[in-house]
């Protein structure tokens, strides 16, 4: 490589390295290097969002319509007030939280950037209780926090400017029509292994978060290793499109179960609101009915 193209090389890495923000996962503490802002990233993620809710079908199910959107919200609340408390107040303006449970029949959950939650009917019968919910339901808010979407956007925009930059250098090169097809194989079948890869590191990052969100918000995240298995064996050993840029299950459990101390720090057990409710009815009823005793007694004593 002569003097020219090397200056143009460290120009074009260094106009990549000078562009973009620097931003902290909460908790976890990496950082990203974002080289697209997050106004952007909620304006074309709202935009699909619309779309697909224009399209899909919402669950008939009233009563776990409520669970989903009531356990989302749970969670929500305890992630906003760990923002608030950990000095990221201004993160919060970004999130515009929705749960959705839609008819589908696939073991599936998808979250967009800002809040955008989406539960499929078909999960339902594997996360079998509130708790397990709530672990789904984290993971998925842990996307959101931890701006997973806007990262891989930004790899795959320093993905494009790092192919043109080399095209750029090896037509200055002339380069022979075999060398180019090399480059485009490494920019297609060993990008997609790059982001593949990635994806994993974000999934394996959102199980961690997960189970700490969801201790935060009053669930019980040691129930996250049995919701697993489940899953597991729903989706035939993590076959399933849901599960395909995941950890294995091997490795997802042995992490959890890592992580599990940490996230116990953060677990402090909250009643459930349903259970309240019917421990209101329950003393509403026998108020009821200490107060009709007491009016029998009281006319007979007349009589």
């Amino acid at each position: 490589m002569n003097k020219a193209k090397l200056i143009v090389l460290i120009v074009a890495v260094a106009v990549l390295a000078s562009c973009g923000t620097t931003t902290t996962v909460p908790i976890i503490g990496r950082k990203q290097h974002m080289m697209v802002s997050d106004e952007k990233v909620l304006s074309l993620s709202n935009q699909q969002y619309a779309e697909y809710m224009k399209t899909a079908k919402p669950s008939t199910n009233v009563a776990n319509t409520n669970m989903v959107k009531r356990v989302g919200q749970n969670l929500a609340n305890a992630v906003v007030a760990y923002l608030n408390a950990n000095g990221l107040s201004s993160e919060v303006a970004n999130y515009k939280w929705e749960f959705n449970l839609v008819q589908d029949k696939q073991v599936n959950a998808f979250c967009m950037p800002g809040g955008k939650i989406v539960v499929y009917e078909g999960l339902l019968p594997v996360t079998q209780d509130e708790t397990s919910l709530a672990i789904v339901l984290g993971h998925e808010i842990a996307h959101a926090v931890a701006k997973h979407s806007a990262e891989q956007m930004s790899t795959l925009i320093r993905q494009q400017y790092g192919a043109q930059a080399l095209s750029v250098l090896m037509q200055g090169a002339g380069a022979s029509s075999g060398l180019q097809n090399i480059a485009g194989t490494v920019f297609g079948l060993g990008a997609k292994g790059a982001s593949a890869k990635y994806s994993r590191n974000h999934e394996s990052e959102a199980d961690h978060l997960g189970i700490i969100f969801a201790a935060m918000a009053g669930y019980d995240p040691q129930k996250a290793v049995d919701f697993w298995k489940r899953m597991s064996q729903a989706t035939g050993g993590g076959s399933k499109s849901w599960l395909s840029t995941h950890p294995t299950d091997a490795t997802r459990i042995a992490q959890i179960q890592a992580w599990m101390p940490e996230a116990m720090k953060y677990y402090k057990p909250q009643t459930v609101v349903s259970t309240n409710k019917k421990n209101t009815v329950q003393t509403k009823k026998k108020n009821t009915t200490t107060q009709k005793k007491k009016s029998i007694t009281k006319k007979a004593r007349r009589k």
